[in-house]
């Protein structure tokens, strides 16, 4: 290991050791606050230079995210063919352009430092002179604190070697495990942030599943390894987890994945300042929706002597309907009787005074 990666420790070494010149201008050169600002500003530098690649993760991400529905069907259609299954895979990211490594690419890049620093630490804690760190450097990073613990000592380390640094075992083991809890949160928070706002949740796909699985994962991974680590590197993996936390809410804000809250939320955000240009027809459709809401009004609630009430008056408005209906039925009956007779009466009178009908001869 020291071999491969002998080169990076001088690398490592001599940036922080550059930046602790600086930060030595403002602080004690052997404090802890010289040395862990020289930390931090290793992280800053290297995620900066990172950028590139977590643009490209975020954008193969995004396409993985796109093509889980094509994969799926490829692997039931190809579900007794593994062989075939793999190569129309391989046929499908070539033609969208998709590389599956592109989402690991800024934790592979970011590894080998992270290894490097571990091991810088680590010569530190055992007082062994590494890369551009020279004998008095040496002794003023083992003895820096940061809250009262040592940058090099861990969690699991004796109280005799804690003691020896100036420190207490029960202040380095309040420190550390503050720093594991506040490391493993804000993983969770990383994950779960990516998880259900930049996500299209109408596609129910594995790759959600596996998401999912690794937003628990990774926080006790870490929970489970910090306590081998040096006071140092809890110090760079938690900025490093802050850099992320902080550049995916950016990222998010500014170029949600489509379909999911994020881009709803941000398309509400353009809509609200008339930067949004829509589609006519989806705009009137959208307000008729929104009329038609608004238009719709529930049935009041009415209590039990309400309802009894207006029971009541229903029926006592039907019987009185009832009644009237009756009585224009039996008058109109008794005007068409009269009708009927007076015409019958005419008939008859006419009859009698009119001309008679002559009688039959045989008739005398």
């Amino acid at each position: 290991m020291d071999t491969i990666l002998g080169p990076l420790y001088y690398v490592v070494s001599w940036i922080i050791v550059q930046f602790h010149a600086f930060y030595s201008l403002i602080f004690n050169k052997d404090s802890g606050w010289a040395w862990g600002l020289s930390i931090v500003s290793l992280v800053v530098l290297i995620r900066i230079c990172l950028i590139p690649l977590f643009v490209k993760q975020i954008k193969a991400t995004r396409n993985m995210q796109a093509l889980q529905p094509k994969m799926k069907a490829i692997q039931e259609r190809y579900k007794s063919d593994k062989q075939r299954q793999s190569e129309e895979m391989m046929k499908l990211y070539k033609e969208t352009g998709t590389n599956p490594l592109s989402s690991c690419l800024p934790i592979l890049a970011q590894s080998p430092f992270f290894i490097s620093l571990y091991q810088v630490l680590n010569h530190i804690a055992q007082g062994k002179v590494v890369g551009v760190i020279d004998q008095s450097l040496l002794e003023s990073a083992r003895h820096a604190h940061i809250f009262g613990a040592p940058l090099s000592v861990k969690f699991m380390d004796s109280a005799s070697k804690v003691e020896s640094l100036g420190a207490s075992l029960t202040d380095v083991r309040v420190v550390t495990v503050i720093m594991i809890v506040l490391m493993s949160l804000s993983q969770f928070y990383t994950q779960r942030q990516l998880m259900t706002k930049n996500v299209d949740l109408t596609v129910k796909t594995p790759f959600m599943q596996q998401q999912k699985m690794l937003m628990y994962v990774f926080p006790i991974m870490f929970a489970v390894f910090g306590i081998n680590f040096p006071v140092g590197v809890l110090v760079y993996w938690l900025t490093t987890n802050v850099w992320t936390l902080g550049q995916q809410m950016f990222v998010i804000r500014r170029n949600p994945t489509p379909g999911s809250l994020a881009f709803q939320q941000r398309q509400e955000r353009l809509r609200a300042k008339g930067k949004l240009k829509e589609d006519p027809a989806q705009v009137e459709a959208r307000e008729a929706a929104e009329s038609a809401r608004a238009a719709r009004q529930q049935p009041k609630r009415q209590t039990k002597a309400k309802r009894q009430t207006g029971g009541a008056g229903h029926s006592v408005a039907s019987s009185g309907k009832t009644t009237l209906e009756k009585q224009d039925q039996e008058s109109g009956e008794t005007k068409a009787k009269q009708a009927g007779g007076a015409a019958r009466g005419a008939k008859s009178g006419q009859r009698k005074g009119g001309p008679q009908r002559p009688k039959h001869p045989t008739k005398k």
